[in-house]
């Protein structure tokens, strides 16, 4: 951690903070603004406090250092685009005729002994400092509060490491802990992760689980932890692949758990798979609070740490944040490996925005009638694929992906009732929009083919727009026009609903002939000008199922919030957003040098 902090002074991609700032809201909050910014720079606060607790901490907090793409190839020490050639070149690794060819291949294969990683005896560079017994103490290390509806402080960026039952099988994951108190922390592993199915087993057997928690080291420990390996690889091997050098792991103190070396803390414990408490609320990277659920319970039996150890954290919530360019990565990296099992996937995108799960744009190559949508299906049973709420597949005639502009006009003209799949199945258990939980709609968007033959509509003025659908239905506060030079223009409407969208759409029928499709969204939430903000509004809080209407070649989307008009049982959650007060304090004190405008580009 110490040689990055090095790194990252040396290319101007570090801030140091030597004020005095709490690890309540208020350093997590400069962090939220930071990773927002198009210089964004990683952040390090040498004097964290905390009013709460009344302390003052020696151990500085680090935080947004996936912040950039130049912040990430320093990090990974090679080009992303480097990585997933090195991995296609795998895939295809075979041995050609001659001397040479033999030579080539057996070189290669050498490489491979650095993948696995390496176990070694005696004391780590993590264990300079042990803590057991009453001397376990979790307030002693900053851990944040992040916002202001948390259920309390969370470890936001805690490599979680686990093993099967019978030991063969080891997992590194990445999921927020909740400080219950000294000893005790909430685990938020869902019902789809390794270490999830590692405590089924124990469970079933009725015994305790071991499980270690490093924090810091090497951060490329942390980008393979959200890493989507195949279950029974350790994702600790993609390090021995990007390093091309073992991970270097030392035994826990009080569990049998390995862990790397050179981690600046590791928290050990024991998880009782019969004692499941309450987690949450936490404002995660949708962007909404995820509501109180039962999770397991981590007892820490050992802190160690090294002689000056730097806390590591992340802060997420509306984008773009720091898993923007994290995310970015891993789907460069691991196209290759999706390609074979689907070789008719060209590229993809899943647009920070769509919060990754829930859009994803895919180009493929269409070699018969009806293939996309057969392909649809088989993406949605791909490993964490199976998770996307809602996919639009374009052919090998589409813009650049990443050029979204110009791939949503493509989109848009394409825009069929034929063309649309809606379909259901599992969905991420952070998705709040469905009517059950990990279970609902998805909407697949087949755009492979030709333009369709339709008249372009009759544009008219926002404001006229305005007038004509108020007259139908005074509910509505206001309207938004976008990608009209499209064979589907879109209107944006703002709206303080008293009954059904649904109802509201039928309503709307004739301004069928100005535009295609109507989205609907809260007018006392929703500013309709900020198209950006908007899609991240939608993704979030549709179920395709309920809340896609489809009249002939007339849509409507409900992205409005969901009770008792919908029949929707379950609790909606809070936006997740930045505590005002702290927000203006830390403004005039300089530490948020951002303009309302910045502030209401992303709805903060």
């Amino acid at each position: 951690m110490k040689n990055i902090i090095e790194l990252f002074k040396q290319h101007n991609l570090l801030k140091v903070i030597d004020e005095s700032v709490d690890i309540d809201l208020e350093i997590p909050h400069i962090a939220f603004i930071e990773a927002k910014k198009e210089d964004s720079k990683a952040l390090l606060f040498l004097k964290p406090i905390s009013k709460r607790l009344g302390k003052e901490f020696h151990i500085p907090v680090l935080m947004n250092i996936f912040g950039s793409k130049e912040a990430v190839k320093l990090i990974f020490g090679k080009e992303v685009e480097t990585i997933s050639q090195e991995i296609e070149e795998i895939i295809k690794l075979r041995i050609e005729a001659g001397f040479r060819g033999k030579t080539e291949f057996l070189t290669k294969l050498l490489s491979f002994k650095n993948i696995p990683p390496k176990r070694v005896g005696g004391k780590g560079i993590c264990q300079e400092f042990v803590k057991q017994g009453d001397k376990v103490n979790l307030f002693n290390i900053p851990i944040l509060t992040t916002w202001p509806e948390d259920g309390g402080a969370f470890i936001t960026m805690g490599q979680v490491y686990t093993q099967s039952l019978d030991g063969k099988l080891q997992n590194l994951g990445m999921y927020r802990m909740q400080v219950y108190d000294k000893n005790h922390l909430g685990v938020h592993w869902q019902i789809h992760k390794d270490g999830m199915h590692f405590f089924n087993e124990y469970k079933k057997e009725g015994k305790k689980m071991p499980i270690s928690v490093a924090i810091g080291g090497d951060p490329l420990y942390i980008w393979c932890a959200q890493a989507p390996m195949p279950y029974g690889f350790f994702e600790l091997m993609l390090y021995g692949f990007i390093r091309n050098k073992k991970a270097k792991l030392i035994k826990s103190i009080t569990n049998p758990i390995y862990v790397p070396d050179d981690a600046d803390f590791v928290l050990e414990g024991w998880v009782d798979p019969q004692n499941l408490v309450l987690e949450g609320p936490f404002g995660d990277h949708t962007g909404y609070y995820t509501p109180k659920e039962l999770y397991p319970v981590m007892e820490v039996s050992c802190i160690t740490s090294k002689l000056e150890p730097i806390y590591h954290a992340t802060v997420v919530g509306k984008p773009p944040i720091e898993d923007k360019y994290m995310g970015q990565a891993t789907g460069r990296i691991f196209l290759p490996l999706l390609k074979t099992t689907a070789p008719e996937l060209i590229d993809y995108d899943m647009p920070e925005n769509g919060v990754f799960h829930n859009l994803i744009l895919a180009k493929m190559k269409t070699r018969y009638f009806g293939h996309a949508k057969q392909f649809m299906h088989a993406f949605w049973g791909v490993g964490q694929m199976s998770f996307v709420k809602h996919a639009i597949f374009v052919g090998d005639d589409a813009p650049n992906l990443q050029d979204h502009e110009d791939i949503s006009k493509f989109i848009l003209n394409r825009v069929s009732k034929d063309n649309i799949i809606i379909s259901e199945g599992i969905c991420d258990a952070l998705d709040h929009a469905s009517p059950n939980a990990c279970y609902g709609g998805k909407l697949g968007l087949d755009c492979t083919g030709g333009e369709i033959e339709a008249e372009m509509k009759e544009i008219v003025s926002n404001s006229l727009m305005l007038d004509k659908i108020s007259s139908i239905c005074s509910e509505i506060k206001d309207a938004r026009q976008f990608m009209t030079d499209t064979k589907t223009p879109v209107t944006f409407i703002a709206i303080r609903k008293e009954r059904p969208i649904k109802e509201i759409f039928k309503m709307l029928r004739p301004i069928r002939k100005h535009t295609k499709l109507l989205v609907f969204v809260d007018a006392d939430s929703d500013d309709i000008k900020n198209l950006y903000m908007l899609i991240w509004k939608v993704v979030n809080n549709i179920d395709a199922k309920r809340d896609i209407f489809i009249e002939d070649e007339f849509f409507g989307i409900d992205a409005t919030k969901k009770g008792e008009l919908e029949g929707y049982n379950r609790e909606w959650p809070n936006v997740v957003n930045c505590d005002k007060n702290v927000l203006e304090n830390l403004r005039k004190r300089g530490l948020i040098d951002v303009s309302d405008e910045f502030l209401k580009k992303f709805w903060i």
